[in-house]
């Protein structure tokens, strides 16, 4: 599970606002990398992003470059077993956006660009004691996604593609969001299933969602 300083560090690296990736080493704990300048990643400890324990990376397997203001992930041939983004290979270079979700071998690895959130109106609110931002895009689809526990706690909560509909977003930006989500309500580390259901009861039990706005 994850632990309050990891969430703690988490805002941190939110506060000081460069891109940075999320992940977790083989032993299991939190690493943070700041994006600042062309990193590579690999399966040697040389690498920038060094994953040494996953035996499905390659020895140099992909690149993160800045691009303008946006970051790029580049395979173009150079990792054995591919770099994915949301479930798609990529072939060549990949525009990255906030909460999207990278895999280097058997790694996931998260995106996080938090000047991508503060283009959006971003409200502060507080959930077990604890002080957490959240975009206004972020509360649309956290309101989607308890809309049908208003008529009964046992309902389950919407899918992704009932909330793109509601939300007028793509199927993949609700998943980024909820992904962030999931993170910043430290439940990222629940079983698959579990993770939006629990999103939804905190947000209703901590009257982060209210009736009056379904």
């Amino acid at each position: 599970m994850t632990t309050p300083s990891e969430v703690k560090a988490r805002l941190d690296a939110e506060r000081r606002g460069a891109p940075f990736l999320l992940y977790r080493d083989g032993a299991g704990a939190q690493v943070i990398v700041t994006l600042d300048r062309p990193l590579t990643v690999g399966r040697r400890p040389e690498r920038d992003v060094a994953l040494p324990w996953d035996t499905e990376v390659s020895r140099l397997h992909a690149q993160l470059e800045p691009v303008g203001g946006d970051w790029i992930v580049v395979d173009d041939g150079l990792s054995s077993n591919g770099t994915y983004v949301n479930g798609e290979r990529v072939n060549g270079r990949r525009r990255l956006r906030d909460g999207d979700r990278l895999v280097f071998g058997e790694t996931p690895v998260q995106f996080r660009s938090p000047a991508d959130v503060d283009t959006d109106s971003t409200a502060r609110i507080k959930v077990g004691g604890a002080t957490l931002p959240i975009s206004e895009s972020q509360r649309k689809v956290l309101i989607a996604l308890c809309r049908p526990l208003k008529d009964s706690a046992y309902a389950a909560p919407a899918t992704n593609k009932e909330i793109a509909d509601e939300v007028h977003l793509s199927v993949d930006a609700v998943k980024a969001h909820l992904r962030v989500l999931f993170e910043r309500f430290g439940l990222d580390a629940l079983p698959q299933n579990s993770k939006r259901a629990r999103l939804a009861a905190v947000a209703l039990v901590e009257g982060i969602v209210r009736q009056h706005e379904f």
